[in-house]
């Protein structure tokens, strides 16, 4: 009885955990968008200024994360590249709240 107690315990500790670190690097990819792209791509990631997309357009729905992750790197057209200067975890961060703009 005691053990599955311990064991309830330490999977409620993990879950809210895991619950903390998703929304802290949600917060963190927020603040990478609104310091980096969100001058460009708008807060809302419709895009417009300087002529860039609208992240919920097909086009770039269609694009893959790798694309995406590829464009972050090395820029685009009047965008500069983030090689270097964004660690991958938070490129692969960026790409994941970028699509939540396009839902």
């Amino acid at each position: 009885m005691k053990q599955l107690s311990i064991s309830k315990v330490l999977v409620t500790l993990l879950a809210s955990a895991a619950i903390f670190t998703t929304t802290a690097l949600a917060q963190d990819a927020a603040a990478t968008f609104k310091a980096k792209c969100a001058m460009c791509h708008g807060a809302d990631g419709k895009g417009g200024k300087m002529g860039t997309r609208d992240f919920g357009s097909a086009e770039v729905k269609a694009e893959t994360d790798a694309q995406l992750t590829d464009i972050i790197n090395k820029g685009k057209g009047k965008m500069p590249a983030y090689n270097g200067k964004l660690k991958d975890s938070e490129i692969k961060d960026l790409v994941t709240y970028i699509r939540s703009l396009s839902k």
